[in-house]
């Protein structure tokens, strides 16, 4: 896929689980024409639009490919298909949905019990590789405020 591709658009019902090899991918919803950053996802991550691809309704958020990105995929009759045949794709299935489960509880309860102060240094040890590979105002549009208030986040923080 290349940089900016859309992945999975608006409106669209996800047909894929996508597994990413190389590159960078952004989920993201929209509010009255602001993105909202929901995450990112690196090498070795599996993303698809969650929600439409377990009810097969359209999608609320979109996935756009950030960097040149290269994936493995399956569809969803194939991940059905592996369900009914293998207690292994359904043990790794589990598996998938527990994670992403436990990391947007904790990210929804972040949001509501930290300061963005508090969830940027918490980025900075648990993930730095977003800091490193990724702008500002992306930065800014995941831990929900403006570039100019992670700008002074920072500067605090140096200081």
């Amino acid at each position: 896929l290349k940089k900016n591709e859309k992945i999975t658009a608006f409106g669209q019902t996800e047909s894929k689980v996508y597994f990413i090899i190389s590159g960078i991918v952004e989920n993201n919803i929209s509010k009255d024409g602001e993105n909202k950053i929901i995450d990112f996802y690196f090498s070795n991550s599996f993303v698809c639009s969650l929600t439409s691809f377990l009810l097969q309704k359209p999608s609320e958020a979109e996935i756009i490919a950030l960097t040149d990105v290269e994936v493995e995929f399956a569809s969803y009759s194939d991940v059905h298909k592996a369900y009914q045949n293998s207690v292994l794709a359904n043990q790794l299935g589990r598996h998938i949905v527990e994670q992403s489960y436990l990391v947007k509880f904790q990210r929804e309860k972040d949001f509501l019990m930290k300061s963005a102060e508090v969830r940027y240094l918490e980025l900075m040890n648990a993930r730095p590789e977003i800091l490193k590979l990724l702008p500002v105002n992306k930065i800014a549009q995941y831990l929900g405020i403006h570039a100019e208030s992670l700008s002074r986040i920072r500067k605090s923080i140096i200081s």
